[in-house]
């Protein structure tokens, strides 16, 4: 345990005490506890990625300065580097300021009034598409540090991703950013941004670890690392209130912040819709819910061929091929099960790991296994019939094909969700979620490498990699086509379950 107390709190240690006193008080003491996800971990390396064309487009010619601000760089040099970086009115990246018991680096400082004048502009960037709520307060810290430290500071923005913004190609990426001015609002959370100072410095002296419960505090805004941690010191629930899905309405969520609750018996009927009812019903009885006459009328008239389509896309903050725009989702692989009316099956698949955009060749594999009748069967079908419109978009001579094959598409989430729940699913109907409780001999659990979505994306990202080795290549492309294609063997199990 940390026992040195700071004369400053980072941005950082201060937007972290504003989620909860006791993440900030671990991270200072306990730091070791703390657990990176895959998905922060690569919400980290999108951030570099934009902050890195940001550089690019902030100083198009090339004069800035980058502050030393890394593993080995101490915050006094950052600072140092800053103060003899500022008269020479050039743009700074990472400059490091102290002032008010905090310190910061700021993304952008660009000069404003030329060589002559004394002023500067401070621009947040960020790889979201929007700017957030708890951008503001960011942007706060970073402008009341700043001018406490002595910065003529005239103007604060956030610059965020536009993703309406189409890539030229060619590492032309003027148009990727847009900017918002947040001077006004940094000034008038200055008041927040002092108690917060206070609050943390408070916070970091404290003794004990302060006693906070988990709760949605805890993945928002930023997903928290000691959430393991903390939850190893509450009572476990033998049926935990997380299962119940869907929690919306506004009693519902008002009773279990007041009541503490976190079984489900200690939740009231009256507060849960039918859907929830059923859930809290099938877990306290352990008994499975399983309406398959019902499920079996929506299917059984559908005609065949029968095809079972699942994709894997791709999104990219900064776009790398031509023609496409920020984090839309591009496919690059497809699985596709074919069965026909006496029970033959064929599969098709589809995956490109050339490092080209894949879109248009897919498109057209696609359209040519598809065929112009029969029923293509999808799981929570609103992400492959986005998939297939974007396409038709972007590809004038295959739309009406594309635009046929997505009409086809019948979705089966709705089916399980009304039709089917099993104890094993803790609340969730994720594909993943219902079919080990119809066999278990395809848990997704005993594949090797990837095992979800995200996992096929960050595959997909290290099999285009140039410095991958072509026999890493072959292993990661192996790992891809099992998984999408365990992914319509699920469909097909599912409908044999309900339609037999």
């Amino acid at each position: 345990m940390s026992t040195q107390l700071p004369t400053a709190l980072s941005k950082s240690k201060l937007m972290a005490c504003r989620q909860c006193a006791r993440r900030l008080w671990l991270e200072w003491h306990h730091p070791e506890l703390c657990e990176v996800s895959a998905a922060s971990q690569a919400a980290f390396e999108t951030g570099h990625t934009v902050g890195a064309i940001a550089r690019r487009l902030y100083d198009p010619k090339g004069n800035g300065l980058e502050i030393g601000r890394d593993a080995t760089a101490s915050r006094h040099s950052a600072l140092q580097q800053t103060a003899e970086a500022l008269p020479r009115r050039l743009p700074l990246f990472e400059a490091g300021f102290e002032g008010g018991r905090a310190y910061a680096y700021a993304d952008v400082l660009l000069p404003v009034g030329g060589k002559q004048g004394r002023s500067w502009r401070m621009v947040e960037v960020k790889s979201a598409t929007a700017v957030k709520d708890y951008y503001l307060m960011d942007a706060a810290i970073q402008s009341y540090v700043a001018r406490t430290a002595g910065l003529p500071l005239k103007g604060v923005a956030i610059a965020y991703v536009d993703k309406t913004w189409t890539y030229p190609g060619k590492e032309d990426y003027a148009g990727l950013l847009v900017e918002q001015d947040v001077t006004r609002d940094a000034a008038a959370l200055e008041p927040e941004v002092v108690e917060l100072v206070e609050n943390a410095h408070a916070t970091i002296r404290m003794r004990k670890e302060p006693s906070v419960r988990t709760g949605p505090h805890c993945t928002s805004p930023y997903p928290c690392g000691f959430l393991d941690h903390c939850k190893a010191s509450e009572p476990v629930a033998e049926y935990p209130v997380e299962w119940i899905p869907r929690k919306q309405r506004k009693d519902l969520l008002a009773h279990l912040a007041q009541s503490g609750a976190i079984d489900m018996r200690q939740v009231p009927d009256h507060l849960l819709n039918p859907q929830q009812q059923r859930v809290k019903q099938v877990t306290l009885s352990g008994k499975p819910y399983s309406d398959r006459r019902g499920a079996a009328e929506r299917l059984r008239k559908d005609p065949y061929p029968h095809y079972f389509l699942d994709f894997e896309t791709v999104q990219f903050a900064v776009p790398i091929w031509a023609k496409t725009r920020p984090y839309q989702k591009i496919p690059f692989q497809f699985s596709l099960h074919r069965r026909s009316a006496s029970g033959e099956i064929w599969h098709h698949e589809f995956l490109d790991l050339s490092g080209s955009d894949p879109s248009r060749p897919l498109a057209e594999a696609l359209v040519k296994a598809c065929g112009v009748r029969g029923t293509i069967y999808a799981y929570n079908a609103g992400f492959e019939k986005g998939v297939l419109t974007d396409l038709a978009r972007r590809f004038p001579t295959l739309r009406a094909a594309l635009t046929q094959v997505c009409e086809r598409i019948v979705d089966l989430y709705p089916i399980a969700t009304d039709h089917y729940y099993h104890p094993d699913q803790q609340g969730s109907w994720s594909i993943k979620s219902v079919l080990p409780t119809l066999a278990p001999e395809h848990d997704y659990g005993n594949l090797d490498g990837v095992q979800d979505g995200g996992m096929a994306m960050d595959a997909f990202h290290l099999a285009i990699a140039s410095d991958t080795s072509a026999a890493e290549r072959a292993r990661i492309e192996q790992e891809l086509l099992a998984y999408c294609r365990l992914d319509t063997e699920a469909l097909m199990v599912l409908r044999d379950y309900w339609v037999r």
